[in-house]
């Protein structure tokens, strides 16, 4: 599989200071499609790498701005995202049965096995902003389609109101 923003590190050369990433307009424009969003405007990673234990520990922080389509409306708003950045890169694969049932603890959420001595950064950053958009967010207009479409709040328009419509009759 190929990323659309792929940046290999390779374990035999881990860089001393912290790195900034960031995604071309071509990059960001495959993102978009990938995610199913309007656009990816910005998309940066500024994070450390580090050795730690016959680990890669990489720290940081991915930040975007993207154009989405409401939940509501479907009318495209801009967004921004922010999302720390923790991941563990283990080299070498578990080998495990194919119907063996697999139990992950909460410590080994973050661990992403990779063959050889280079992992893709790049993918994982990827991944990262895809998780970190809301697929059901709201635009500025949402309450105002909501209203014309005859659509209130939960309060006005869930089963209690029902019941509390019952109330008065």
């Amino acid at each position: 599989m190929t990323s659309e923003f792929s940046r290999r590190i390779d374990i035999r050369n881990l860089p001393a200071e912290p790195l900034r990433l960031e995604a071309d307009a071509g990059e960001r424009a495959a993102l978009a499609r990938r995610i199913g969003i309007d656009a990816v405007e910005r998309l940066t990673a500024e994070v450390t790498v580090l050795p730690a234990g016959g680990t890669v520990q990489v720290s940081g922080r991915v930040e975007a701005a993207v154009i989405q389509a409401c939940g509501i409306s479907n009318e495209p708003f801009a967004v921004k995202v922010s999302e720390t950045l923790t991941l563990r890169f283990i080299q070498g694969i578990t080998p495990h049965k194919p119907d063996e049932e697999l139990e992950i603890d909460a410590e080994a959420c973050d661990e992403i096995e990779f063959e050889g001595t280079q992992f893709d950064l790049g993918e994982q950053i990827a991944q990262t902003l895809s998780l970190a958009i809301d697929p059901y967010a709201t635009g500025p207009n949402a309450e105002r389609v909501r209203k014309v479409a005859g659509l209130g709040d939960e309060a006005s328009s869930g089963p209690f109101a029902a019941l509390a419509a019952l109330r008065k009759s």
